[in-house]
């Protein structure tokens, strides 16, 4: 019998690595079903948090146009604030500032993340986003943007404007705060 329990968990499906506003499935599923900055919780607790991101994912979906920066800083706090090292993201966007997709594409260590334009670029053409928010999260809790994050911001949005994509903003997340590089004039 504890065989087949054991079985019966390994058929269940994967959690999605991004958000699908088109999918009838929970939108902000996270990758291989847990949150990494929550790992020091039980199961039972990872799931709650898990099931109550995944409300929260059905809710945004009926306002699935992201009108503001505070909109989307408040969501993108909630996708990485809590992350341990330093990642880079992409919120891709319909024309309508939909939510087509978010992705996290680079992962790195605790101050560095590298990222490569040629990746986001991709992405951007296989989800046929008309716009992207870009996001990355400072573990030390400052949000200023760094030289290099000022210097990634023009490379990327050099990048995008060649495929005619629109680079809306990139925000910088740490906990309780998030800091729009484009309401700082720096896009």
């Amino acid at each position: 019998m504890a065989t087949s329990k054991s079985t019966a968990k390994a058929k269940r499906p994967a959690a999605r690595h991004s958000i699908k506003a088109r999918e009838p499935a929970p939108a902000y599923g996270t990758p291989n079903g847990a949150l990494s900055f929550y790992s020091g919780l039980k199961a039972k607790e990872r799931a709650t948090i898990e099931r109550a991101l995944a409300i929260l994912g059905r809710e945004l979906r009926e306002y699935e146009v992201f009108s503001s920066p505070d909109l989307v800083k408040s969501y993108l706090q909630l996708r990485m604030a809590g992350e341990r090292f330093e990642t880079f993201g992409a919120l891709y966007l319909d024309s309508q500032n939909r939510a087509i997709a978010y992705e996290t594409h680079f992962t790195g260590s605790l101050t560095k993340c590298f990222v490569h334009p040629r990746e986001i670029v991709m992405a951007a053409l296989a989800h046929r986003a008309a716009g992207v928010v870009l996001a990355h999260n400072h573990p030390s809790g400052n949000v200023q943007p760094s030289r290099n994050d000022e210097a990634l911001t023009q490379t990327m949005k050099a990048a995008l404007e060649l495929v005619e994509v629109r680079m809306l903003d990139h925000v910088i997340v740490a906990r309780g705060a998030a800091l729009s590089m484009a309401e700082q004039g720096l896009i």
